[in-house]
């Protein structure tokens, strides 16, 4: 279905301040609305905050070690098998910065290896740099190929092969050799966890680290496991992580286990990592890295870039890993930002002037209209960022933007911004070239003096935060665009932006159309009769697709009052049963 224009809906504030944690807090400032800052908010280089990808070029399943005080990850060269022949590595003393060793591993080291060779597994040991890493997708037995390791006296390489032949070069319980993970565990064991084609297998290794315990290979499939095993302990207990669904499809995911014994049994807990429709799909295959002497947690990942249908191109990204206190862990929250810690400005595209990363912000020359997105497809969203204006012209935050164009307002989306020359705060739309104000209020803008702007979306209402304020400097009701991407724009201003973050709120989203189309609108926990869910801004008999919060339960009613047909719904789901489809007329919702 469409949905209709929706009334104006009271909206819980979810705008955030900058942090290094990339957690989100609701805004403390008590600054008047008209107020300014009078100094640039300090921009924070905490790892994860530089944006995704955090390097450029197509790639996926990574792996990764700490050596020496320098971070090491290794992923496969993403592309058709018979030209991923080679490996390169990515290094960085602080997670942010990163430098790139070209063919760490070559199929020309490896006297077997013909074709497709990727995820790679590093370790040190024995004075010695290992690699383990999969060739030629070998499909029987009577193939050449399977599970190799090669070594080097330098993280960098060049690594070769260390045996000459496949480590493991035969199907065994059921398990494809691919996919290999190594793990040493406090007693000094070192075990390979591994398997492709729906079956994973955990054998031991020798302590050459060359050769195996023939005897010890022990199935330890978990339920819905696919590939990509990983191992790694956290308080004593083992965590087994694997990757579900289609390595080319937007279902792939990362779930997981835990276990007393690095044999298991590993009981599967749940998934934490999968698509996101705002942001990317196909999130899988993933490693993950704990800081040295904290309790921070990543979790280092591929995924395909929105849009994208081509298999191979794969980016890497990396995220916050959060434990519960009984050592479960909290679904990952892929995010949209950028600090421009990294001097980078990887995934962003720009349209009208040349772009620059200068002294950790986004810069752009004074043009008639100047652009820059991120592909993101945001409906329901928090949206904000430190923006810098010139002394003329205004310059802000552009979001559910499609066909950004190049020309004056040659795109479709909502734009806010702040102009020091006018001293005023401008929230309008544009498209087909015509630009319409929606609404606009004076505010003292200084030129070159930094400001934090935030937009919030939900469903047609619009709103826009100057400064941390707690209440909005402005407010408008439009239901022209439902989604798209988010991006900065100048027009004819010097602008500078940095602290980029984008966000979906964290209650339950609910979309007028299947796929998470149309408009969405989003409501916290709580029951909501007909007459609250109008007032929300949601008419009756409206819903196609929602998204629930990990650990959140929504039901739907077909009658007001909680009344009538209930459907429950525990997790995304991008069209709802037939008999459900644009019948709710209240809901209840129940946070975890």
């Amino acid at each position: 279905m469409k949905p209709t224009t929706l009334a104006l809906a009271p909206l819980l504030l979810i705008t955030t301040v900058h942090c290094g944690d990339g957690t989100a807090s609701l805004p403390s400032t008590s600054d008047s609305a008209a107020g300014t800052h009078e100094q640039a908010l300090a921009s924070a280089c905490v790892p994860g905050t530089s944006g995704n990808p955090f390097v450029s070029g197509w790639y996926a399943d990574p792996d990764m070690k700490l050596y020496n005080g320098v971070y090491w990850v290794y992923p496969t060269y993403s592309a058709p098998y018979d030209e991923q022949t080679y490996l390169d590595a990515f290094s960085s003393t602080d997670l942010i910065h990163w430098t790139k060793h070209s063919k760490v591993l070559d199929k020309v080291n490896v006297s077997w290896a013909t074709r497709a060779i990727w995820a790679p597994s590093p370790i040190f040991r024995n004075n010695t740099y290992y690699l383990y890493f999969g060739a030629n997708d070998i499909q029987n037995d009577s193939q050449l190929g399977g599970i190799g390791v090669a070594k080097s006296s330098n993280p960098g390489g060049p690594y070769v092969d260390a045996i000459g032949r496949p480590l493991i070069g035969k199907y065994i319980n059921g398990a494809q050799p691919i996919d290999q993970n190594i793990f040493i565990d406090d007693d000094g064991q070192a075990y390979l966890y591994y398997g492709g084609h729906g079956h994973c297998n955990v054998v031991k290794i020798n302590s050459d680290m060359i050769s195996l315990d023939s005897a010890s290979f022990k199935e330890i499939t978990p339920s819905g496991y696919v590939e990509g095993a990983l191992m790694f302990k956290r308080n004593g207990k083992y965590y087994l992580m694997w990757s579900e669904g289609g390595w080319t499809g937007p279902d792939y995911r990362v779930s997981y286990a835990i276990a007393s014994s690095p044999l298991g049994p590993f009981p599967k807990v749940g998934t934490i990592l999968g698509q996101n429709s705002a942001i990317g799909t196909g999130a899988g295959h993933n490693t993950v890295l704990n800081v040295p002497g904290t309790d921070d947690w990543y979790i280092f990942y591929h995924r395909h870039p929105l849009g994208d249908t081509d298999g191979n191109h794969r980016v890497l990204s990396f995220d916050r890993l959060v434990f519960n206190s009984d050592g479960t862990i909290k679904p990952v929250e892929m995010s949209t930002q950028d600090t421009f810690c990294d001097d980078n400005a990887l995934g962003w595209a720009t349209y009208g002037a040349t772009w620059t990363v200068s002294s950790g912000r986004y810069v752009t020359a004074q043009a008639p209209d100047a652009k820059a997105l991120l592909n993101t497809n945001y409906s329901v969203l928090s949206y904000e960022a430190d923006v810098t204006p010139g002394a003329s012209g205004d310059a802000g935050l552009i979001f559910r933007v499609s066909s950004p164009g190049a020309g004056l307002d040659a795109y479709k989306g909502y734009y806010a911004g702040i102009a020091a020359g006018s001293d005023r705060v401008v929230l309008g739309k544009a498209g087909g070239g015509t630009w319409t104000e929606l609404t606009s209020a004076a505010a003292t803008i200084d030129a070159n003096v930094t400001y934090h702007l935030a937009v919030v979306a939900n469903g047609s209402r619009l709103s826009v935060y100057l400064n941390n304020a707690t209440t909005p400097i402005l407010t408008a009701t439009d239901s022209t665009y439902a989604s798209g991407a988010v991006g900065l724009r100048s027009h004819d201003s010097t602008a500078a932006f940095d602290n980029v973050k984008a966000s979906k709120p964290a209650g339950a989203i609910f979309y007028a159309d299947g796929s998470y189309g149309g408009l969405g609108i989003s409501l916290g926990a709580g029951n909501y009769t007909l007459s609250q869910l109008n007032a929300a801004g949601i008419p009756n008999d409206w819903m196609s697709s929602l998204q629930v919060p990990a650990g959140w339960k929504v039901q739907v009613y077909s009658d007001n009052d909680f009344a009538g047909t209930m459907w429950t719904f525990t997790a995304d789901t991008s069209l709802v049963p037939a008999d459900a489809n644009d019948k709710m007329s209240s809901v209840k919702i129940l946070a975890q």
